[in-house]
């Protein structure tokens, strides 16, 4: 089927109407095209901002807050904060509750951060909570139940029995070896004192996989921390925590063990938008350089 239409020198152009309608189809696939988007981010949990503390060294813990993340936040070890304010197992915390922040001077023998000795006569805890609940009511009234932060949509349950192949996390012994967190290069290493260079920042793809660096149990996925974006911080030892930063899918929650390797989350941006994983080791609260524990590439 042809159409005919007349120019001024009396001659006509045959214009197949199949080609017409290809061009308008294009065209109306082209208004129609959309470029794809990650889904929003979750509503961010409060924020632990690093504030200044009182002039003796205390914190009021606000809803959202863990005793974890605040530890982190402030670089100190957990176990030490709780056992200064008199915090036992399950480490739970109130709203409005005075931590103590300010560090006692450390016994050298048990406390070096640089050494690979375990801490002498550390206690096993239990199954760590370290969600912050509602605070007590006075001795006449119902204790509430606990107040509770929901995760993100796509927070997942990986809670994992113990197999052959997958040893129970064992809560007091530092990890004999480590894993890389994903591939990639390293864009920025470890400077001691810098606390904008507290690990390394590994390249890579967004989406792809994020990896437990060790066996341990998460005892922080969230998004409170300012500067960390989507965090997952894994205790591996009453001495390790290991920290994965910037995630664009967090696949943990606070409580499930994890095992070397595991897939734990997705690499997602950071906020100058580069495709990476900022991943850290601490040693009793402390930065420590990730390259002395992971393995030569």
């Amino acid at each position: 089927m042809h159409i005919k239409v007349g120019t001024a020198n009396g001659g006509c152009i045959h214009i197949k109407l199949t080609i017409l309608l290809i061009v308008l189809s294009l065209l109306v696939l082209s208004g129609c095209h959309r470029h794809h988007r990650s889904a929003p981010s979750a509503k961010p949990q409060s924020s632990i901002v690093k504030r200044q503390l009182d002039a003796d060294g205390n914190y009021y813990v606000r809803k959202g807050d863990t005793l974890y993340a605040i530890a982190f936040s402030y670089g100190l070890d957990p176990m030490e904060v709780a056992k200064q304010n008199g915090i036992s197992s399950p480490y739970t915390i109130y709203p409005d509750q005075k931590l103590n922040l300010k560090t006692p001077a450390a016994n050298a023998s048990n406390r070096d951060a640089s050494s690979g000795v375990k801490i002498s006569g550390a206690k096993t805890p239990g199954q760590v909570t370290t969600k912050t609940i509602a605070k007590p009511a006075a001795t006449t009234r119902t204790v509430p139940e606990p107040v509770k932060t929901s995760p993100p949509p796509e927070v997942a349950s990986t809670t994992v029995k113990p197999t052959p192949d997958r040893p129970p996390v064992s809560s007091n012994v530092d990890p004999n070896s480590w894993k890389w967190p994903t591939n990639g290069r390293v864009i920025r290493g470890f400077v001691a004192g810098d606390p904008a260079r507290n690990g390394l920042d590994i390249a890579g793809k967004e989406g792809q996989e994020i990896s437990a660096s060790s066996a341990g149990q998460v005892v922080y996925s969230g998004n409170g921390l300012i500067g960390y974006g989507e965090l997952i911080i894994i205790k591996h030892s009453e001495k390790m925590l290991s920290a994965y930063a910037h995630n664009r899918v967090r696949l943990v929650k606070e409580g499930d063990q994890v095992w070397a390797g595991q897939k734990i989350a997705e690499m997602g941006r950071n906020s100058s938008n580069e495709q990476l994983l900022h991943f850290e080791i601490r040693a009793l609260g402390k930065p420590t350089n990730p390259l002395n524990y992971l393995p030569k590439k």
